[in-house]
């Protein structure tokens, strides 16, 4: 089932003149179809949404929790509850560093494996510890933060939090717009606070995007990756550098183009090592062409 949906969220960061036949979106959802799985998805450009499959089924969304996470963090900066330049961790260790992949943490491991701002290491650790210093200073669970300052405002009824805020909130496509909307006209935050999340922190640092491969360097801001350079990757050649988002690891994907005026969001539940790296870009090549980028 394909649906069409209008939306007053048309301003992104930059517009994108070239004049949209979203009829073509056709094709793409024909490369849904064809996928080895069930999913639901959305394509967010300036004159609206248009999905397919069922953008109302809920599911864990793996690491696309992260740039929820960051955007709780992010308000609680703005707030003054936090600081990017807060001690967090091993010495030398901040929430910037945290909220960057550039603390030193493992994947999953308690102790540092390297000094703060020396490698891109990809870190769940880091994103948990980031959860407990906003515990600490609001007095507020995380779970209940992030529900209060990102989910109610942006009515994303039906997204919450259940476990480590690396991997385990649970939501809809349906929900996600509503981020993704955010995202390109930002209310929560102030436009600087916005545009220093989504530029590369640290960007001289190398490091793994898992699953995928080594890059030097890899880009990565505020809680959102950014595509940069990188080849090969999860979205299209035809996504800007400056493309932002984050994929998960159960199959799950969000991605904000600003030059293109253009976002996706797409959720299901298959191992992305099983079929993200086949499937994903040539679907994210069709939207793009779709919206003429």
């Amino acid at each position: 089932m394909v649906a069409r949906e209008s939306t007053s969220h048309s301003a992104s960061l930059n517009s994108f003149a070239t004049t949209a036949d979203m009829s073509s979106l056709d094709s793409a959802w024909a490369l849904v179809d064809s996928w080895p799985v069930v999913a639901s998805v959305a394509v967010v450009h300036r004159d609206g949404v248009d999905s397919h499959g069922d953008i109302s089924r809920r599911q864990r969304i793996a690491s696309v929790s992260k740039p929820l996470a960051a955007y709780a963090a992010l308000i609680a900066v703005e707030e003054g509850s936090i600081s990017l330049d807060d001690a967090v961790g091993q010495t030398g260790c901040t929430v910037r560093h945290l909220l960057s992949h550039s603390g030193g943490y493992s994947f999953d491991g308690a102790q540092p494996v390297g000094r703060p701002g020396a490698k891109r290491i990809y870190s769940n650790t880091g994103f948990d510890m980031l959860a407990a210093h906003i515990e600490q200073s609001t007095g507020i669970a995380f779970v209940e933060y992030i529900d209060d300052a990102v989910f109610a405002p942006l009515a994303m009824h039906h997204t919450a939090l259940e476990g480590s805020c690396a991997k385990d909130v649970h939501s809809t496509v349906d929900d996600l717009v509503q981020f993704v909307h955010e995202l390109r006209s930002p209310t929560l935050i102030a436009r600087e606070t916005f545009i220093e999340a989504v530029l590369p922190v640290f960007p001289e640092l190398s490091g793994v995007v898992p699953g995928i491969g080594t890059f030097d360097p890899c880009p990565w801001g505020l809680g959102f990756e950014i595509r940069g350079q990188k080849t090969p990757h999860w979205t299209s050649s035809r996504n800007s550098s400056s493309t932002f988002g984050h994929f998960g690891g159960i199959g799950t994907f969000m991605w904000v183009d600003p030059l293109a005026d253009s976002a996706c969001v797409m959720l299901a539940e298959k191992e992305f090592d099983e079929w993200g790296m086949e499937y994903w870009p040539a679907f994210n090549d069709a939207v793009l062409a779709a919206i003429g980028r």
